[in-house]
């Protein structure tokens, strides 16, 4: 039995014939005649009586009848769901995201997309950005630092120039040895940070190196007084007018890091990843 027989049933006992049935429905007669011989033989019972005026309901037909009424009812009860399903957004969205973004730019987007969304599920995994690809396929949306995945498709959200703190100033014509005070990090950032250091050997020379495992310790150690810190602007801009510091540059261009959210070919076909990449999107970090 299809949609249409129990329709069909529900408009010939509403219209009363066979006649004014096929005309209401726009199909012949005989195409209508045929349908309920097919009805009638499907469930093995006579369902309308034929009079000169009118069809009349069986016992049987009474029974069939209230039973097309529900389905038609379940019908539209579960169109109804879908619909609402459709236009709400739901389900479960998995993000592994770079410590210093978690930290410092994450609380309030989640804040504002659970409130948002509340019917969406966060499954959220933090670290540094080389662990974080190794298993970006275990994610619906990946945020990290450096080089985005080739792999992915990848929205550049930000670009964070990179400055070298002290409490001591940086002379113009003489070498500064001080400490260097590194923090835990994917191996790009450290590159940069030896590249730029290896061509201003005449300037900065690290006497020794320390590493700590989260940036906040570096700058706190770095306020110390205890050694030299490189740090991304957006952790570091209320430092600048209080601790001397320099931009790092390379013919005549800051040294960045990148900050990228990169997610699987189709991913955004799912509603809640795709709402929370257009908020992602749409921040205005610095």
């Amino acid at each position: 039995m299809k949609i249409e027989d129990y329709e069909l049933l529900l408009k010939l006992n509403e219209i009363g014939t066979i006649r004014g049935t096929a005309k209401s429905i726009l199909i012949s007669q005989p195409a209508v005649t045929q349908r309920l011989k097919y009805i009638e033989e499907y469930f093995g019972e006579t369902i309308f009586i034929r009079t000169p005026k009118s069809l009349v309901l069986t016992p049987s037909g009474e029974m069939i009848l209230e039973h097309a009424k529900q389905v038609m009812e379940r019908e539209q009860a579960l169109k109804n769901m879908l619909s609402k399903s459709s236009k709400e957004v739901h389900g479960t969205l998995s993000i592994a995201c770079s410590s210093l973004i978690s930290q410092r730019f994450l609380p309030k987007i989640l804040g504002e997309y659970t409130a948002l969304f509340p019917n969406v599920t966060i499954n959220l995994v933090t670290g540094i950005s080389e662990d974080i690809r190794k298993n970006h396929k275990d994610y619906h949306v990946c945020i990290i630092r450096g080089e985005k995945l080739k792999e992915s498709t990848s929205i550049r959200l930000f670009d964070d120039p990179l400055y070298i703190f002290d409490t001591e100033p940086f002379p113009k014509d003489s070498l500064k040895e001080r400490p260097l005070i590194s923090f835990k990090s994917d191996d790009s950032m450290h590159e940069l940070v030896d590249n730029w250091l290896y061509h201003h050997q005449h300037q900065i020379k690290p006497v020794r190196s320390m590493t700590v495992d989260q940036i906040e310790t570096c700058k706190q150690f770095m306020k110390q007084g205890i050694g030299m810190a490189v740090l991304p602007k957006s952790v570091s801009d209320s430092m600048m007018e209080e601790f001397p510091h320099i931009a790092l540059e390379l013919d005549g261009k800051p040294v960045t890091r990148y900050t990228w959210v990169s997610y699987q070919e189709g991913i955004r076909e799912l509603p809640q990843v795709d709402q929370f990449i257009k908020m992602l999107s749409n921040e205005a970090f610095l």
